[in-house]
């Protein structure tokens, strides 16, 4: 596996998390109300995104993330 990608999107409150290369998406499942899978073209999972990530307080607050990520503008 490579390493994971973590990406939060402030514009978009969306948390992305890869574990694969995201040039491999083919298709997209929404599984539940803001929660999609990212999958290969064998149907494997190889990311998911969380929609609505923080609330309107939470994006207030910059909380530290024990992880790195990389922060889109």
């Amino acid at each position: 596996m490579e390493k994971v990608r973590v990406y939060y999107d402030r514009t978009g409150n969306t948390l992305t998390v890869w574990f694969d290369d995201p040039a491999k998406e083919h298709v997209c499942d929404e599984i539940e109300d803001d929660v999609v899978l990212m999958k290969d073209p064998r149907g494997r999972v190889i990311g998911f995104e969380r929609l609505n990530y923080l609330s309107k307080k939470q994006q207030k607050v910059r909380a530290n993330m024990p992880v790195e990520v990389q922060m889109l503008d």
